[in-house]
């Protein structure tokens, strides 16, 4: 036994010692954070504003990479392809987590792929109308689409706002087309320029548009009113109730990752999200900020699959196999 222990301890005790070292030197290189939207985006503004002060908090950089497509599937797979060693977290949002599962057969990824390390924020989101169309209300809205084509911006098929437009088309009896884009971003512009009449995304991404006086709000998808649009009913109040939205996102690692960064990172989250100036920010891009612990986040979103289960069902559409753009 003596023998045994004289070889085997002193490996032991310095495995041990490496380990350690390694957990109290974490983070050793830059932290890549994957973001499943593309630039522009109201989550792209907020972790693109949160990184330098990540990285000051760390000490080593942690940079945005930008993985938009398909309505979150492009990034989460980049996310669950990655190495579990504490250098790679992702954002993800009711898409990816609720969504995208339950409507697609043959998904790259799983939402087991994944631990939870902090909700980030609810969105308050807007209904939008090009500024060319000459409708000021839901209501006006309803009748003009009775007689005219629109198109309205998506993430693609299964994202929140594809379940809006075949919602409003069966409320309405209307013929309302689904447009994918990359992004709050990018829908924001296309509905400036009219290249598609409607969006419902974050209020963030539409503010310098309504400015502008180039898209017209006509409704947010919550239950009160936005301090950045007072004016704006909530869908309830334009007589267009029911629809169970609430869109969100939160902040991942692949599975596998050591609890010590996970842990590292959830605190540093927290704590710059209860920063006064930080949570300014997240008010002026009209997001509700939600920081909290892993186990809180995951059971927010054990909540939100259901909510997701009762929308799916409202909009009737079958599973349908996830076939990647070439």
């Amino acid at each position: 036994m003596r023998r045994f222990l004289g070889r085997v301890l002193p490996g032991l005790l310095t495995a041990l010692w490496a380990w350690g070292a390694q957990a109290q030197g974490y983070p050793s290189r830059p932290i890549r954070l994957i973001v499943p939207i593309a630039p522009g985006s109201v989550t792209d503004v907020i972790l693109r504003a949160a990184s330098p002060e990540l990285s000051r908090r760390l000490g080593q950089p942690v940079v945005v990479e930008n993985r938009a497509g398909a309505n979150g599937i492009v990034g989460a797979q980049a996310c669950a392809q990655a190495a579990p060693d504490g250098y790679t977290f992702c954002a993800v949002y009711h898409a990816t987590m609720s969504f995208n599962p339950l409507q697609f057969e043959r998904l790259p990824y799983n939402p087991a792929d994944f631990v939870p390390v902090t909700n980030l924020f609810l969105l308050t989101e807007v209904l939008v109308a090009s500024a060319a169309l000459p409708v000021r209300s839901l209501e006006e809205l309803r009748d003009y689409a009775a007689s005219h084509p629109l198109a309205f911006g998506t993430l693609g098929g299964g994202s929140l706002q594809e379940l809006l437009v075949q919602w409003l088309n069966t409320q309405w009896s209307v013929g309302i087309t689904g447009v994918p884009y990359r992004g709050g971003g990018p829908i924001a512009l296309a509905v400036s320029a009219n290249e598609i009449q409607l969006g419902n995304m974050g209020v963030g991404n539409f503010l310098g548009q309504i400015a502008a006086g180039t898209v017209r709000p006509l409704a947010v998808t919550t239950t009160r009113r936005s301090p950045l649009l007072p004016d704006v009913p909530t869908f309830a109040e334009a007589g267009l109730g029911g629809f169970p939205s609430r869109g969100w996102w939160g902040l991942v690692a692949p599975a596998g990752t050591p609890p010590e960064a996970v842990s590292r990172m959830n605190a540093e989250v927290v704590d710059l999200f209860g920063e006064p100036g930080f949570a300014a920010l997240l008010g002026r891009q009209g997001v509700q900020p939600q920081a909290g612990t892993p186990e809180e986040f995951k059971a927010f979103m054990a909540e939100d699959r259901t909510g997701a289960e009762a929308l799916i069902r409202l909009s009737s559409q079958p599973r349908a196999e996830y076939r990647p753009a070439n």
